[in-house]
């Protein structure tokens, strides 16, 4: 029994010996979990006891789906075939801190059922975000060795899902973040750079290539500026052509579109010398 739990435990390969990739992965992702309960028993006396942990839940569950969608652009960027031995541990997780959001929200609501299944259909926002949940207890439900092979080619077709739930609970912390949407706007433009290496690979280009990792950063960091400039100017009071012009004043601050921009070149530039390692290395 306890040979066969090591063999399939998270911090192992599919011979059950240890990966340390994995068990970095694993204990990375058990690491903002830990916080959000040690905050929640240990933290400050709040208002509203759930609110921080409730937040803080829903974060880390569109952070940790976009960071599973990357797996697949940085093992083809990197040739990093490795990499995909976590995907499946980093998409159940992000079930994981779905199911946790919502129950802190149950919490909040004092575990009042009736009264939290009619805000959900009466909250619109509530409602995209239990539709985005749905969907990440599908994966979850199918990401098994078991279910790939009983599904078969439709497996493939129900995962792709992710994209489109991934894009709605984006949506749901737009919604909920209200007037302060720094962080729901970096999910965002961390999602259009995604699908702009999809559209590149789709279209032939060589994914790792500098330029054309470059070139989705700079097409991503103006993506981003437009849809902060859009939320604002129809979903805030504030003027959204001086949200739009800090993006420029990187010496206060910066502004969402900035981020991506320096998230995506930094990909290109690991590219690059990923590139020029390997010529020295074959010269």
């Amino acid at each position: 029994m306890t040979a066969s739990l090591a063999h399939h435990a998270p911090w192992t390969d599919r011979r059950g010996t240890l990966s340390p990739l994995r068990l970095v992965v694993f204990v990375a992702i058990l690491v903002p979990g830990i916080a959000i309960f040690a905050d929640l028993f240990f933290g400050p006396v709040r208002p509203e006891p759930y609110e921080h942990a409730l937040n803080e839940s829903g974060e880390w569950a569109v952070r940790l789906l976009l960071l599973s969608l990357f797996v697949t652009p940085v093992r083809r960027i990197f040739s990093w075939n490795k990499v995909i031995g976590v995907r499946r541990m980093i998409g159940v997780s992000v079930l994981a801190y779905g199911l946790l959001h919502l129950g802190l929200y149950m919490a909040q609501e004092n575990w009042n059922l009736v009264k939290v299944a009619s805000e959900i259909v009466l909250r619109i926002y509530l409602t995209i975000g239990f539709v985005a949940l749905l969907g990440l207890a599908a994966l979850g439900v199918t990401s098994f060795d078991r279910a790939v092979r009983r599904l078969g080619p439709a497996w493939n077709r129900l995962h792709q899902l992710a994209y489109p739930i991934a894009a709605l609970g984006i949506l749901h912390f737009f919604l909920q973040s209200k007037s302060d949407v720094a962080q729901p706007t970096i999910m965002a433009g961390l999602f259009v750079l995604l699908m702009l290496y999809r559209l590149a690979v789709r279209s032939g280009l060589q994914i790792s290539s500098w330029w054309v990792l470059l070139a989705c950063a700079g097409l991503a960091a103006v993506a981003t500026s437009g849809l902060e400039y859009v939320w604002y100017a129809l979903a805030t009071g504030i003027p959204a052509q001086l949200v739009f012009l800090a993006n420029f004043d990187v010496a206060t601050s910066f502004r969402p579109a900035v981020w991506v921009a320096l998230a995506g070149a930094a990909v290109s530039l690991a590219a690059a010398g990923q590139q020029i390692w390997q010529s020295v290395r074959k010269a």
